[in-house]
């Protein structure tokens, strides 16, 4: 069993500790179902749909309410089945978060960008595709989560 230390034997117990925690947890399982996937003959998509909904069914049924998890919870959690490297997927939360709190109907007041990746000539509202398409932005334009978030610090947009 995994246990969540800060400094020293020190416990952690603010957010961003046990959400990095967290992350670190989820990218082994990730990990570990894509390979033993993978030995099986799955499809790595078919294995990251599969993985996100156990994660997500082993959440729900592991918090003392269902509200605990809000949809944008899952948007972020599909985002990281995607990425699976936590530290790309915690430099994408945090361009992500700056852009549109992970709002899918979020709008640019100064341009035509929308939804999570506040894109350019967004026509979906579907979340899930949001996130497909601004990974492949990225993916395309920086090659990585982390160097569009160092874009975007310097420049004000990626």
């Amino acid at each position: 069993m995994h246990r969540l230390r800060c400094s020293g034997d020190k416990p952690c117990g603010n957010t961003p500790d046990i959400m990095m925690f967290t992350l670190s947890l989820l990218t082994r399982a990730v990990r570990y179902f894509s390979t033993r996937a993978a030995l099986a003959g799955c499809s790595r998509r078919t294995t990251l749909h599969a993985t996100v909904l156990l994660i997500s069914f082993t959440l729900l049924s592991t918090t003392s309410s269902s509200a605990a998890i809000k949809s944008i919870d899952l948007y972020k959690l599909y985002a990281h089945t995607k990425i699976i490297s936590a530290s790309e997927y915690r430099c994408l939360d945090l361009l992500w978060t700056r852009e549109s709190n992970w709002n899918p109907l979020s709008k640019n007041k100064k341009s035509s960008a929308f939804g999570i990746p506040q894109l350019l000539k967004m026509v979906t509202k579907d979340p899930y595709e949001q996130i497909d398409l601004g990974l492949k932005y990225i993916k395309v334009r920086h090659s990585t989560a982390c160097s569009a978030l160092a874009y975007f610090i310097k420049a004000g947009h990626y």
